[in-house]
């Protein structure tokens, strides 16, 4: 059985999925309330599962009227997509950054499922048992080599 954390993901992607603009807005105690959950538990999940590494751009306010906003951000095409990821992962990454962008990319359905799990795998700290900030060091080149290889299939 899935968690309420699952329950509440999956509900707010639906909503962005059939949001035209791809953004919607709701407010937390509403949510809470069709969920049978604490306000607290809505936080958590828009905070670790709607982050910008994974594709996510959140704004909040505060106050009576309050809502949150959640927003896709999409990617751009496949060149300037090989070209952001040049870019962002720089010389050195870490795993939660790594993790992140791989599954921006499989949601953006980029990459398989499976091409998703062996790059994590691939990228994970027991994969590449090293120090900091080698470790991050391996593991941006790694990343890189990887997902340009993936993305020009």
């Amino acid at each position: 059985m899935r968690n309420i954390s699952d329950l509440i993901e999956q509900y707010l992607k639906h909503m962005l999925q059939d949001s035209p603009e791809g953004a919607v807005e709701i407010q937390r105690n509403d949510l809470a309330d069709r969920f049978s959950c604490v306000p607290s538990q809505i936080n958590y999940v828009i905070s670790t599962r709607f982050t910008l590494e994974k594709g996510y751009l959140v704004e909040s306010k505060r106050g009576g009227g309050g809502y949150i906003r959640i927003q896709r951000v999409e990617l751009p095409t496949l060149k300037m997509i090989q070209g952001h990821i040049a870019q962002t992962i720089g010389s050195e990454v870490d795993q939660t950054a790594a993790e992140g962008i791989i599954y921006q990319l499989e949601e953006a359905e980029l990459i398989s499922k499976r091409e998703a799990n062996l790059l994590r795998a691939a990228v994970s700290r027991e994969a590449i048992a090293l120090i900091l900030p080698t470790r991050d060091e391996v593991r941006a080149r790694l990343l890189k080599a990887m997902l340009i290889t993936l993305l020009a299939k």
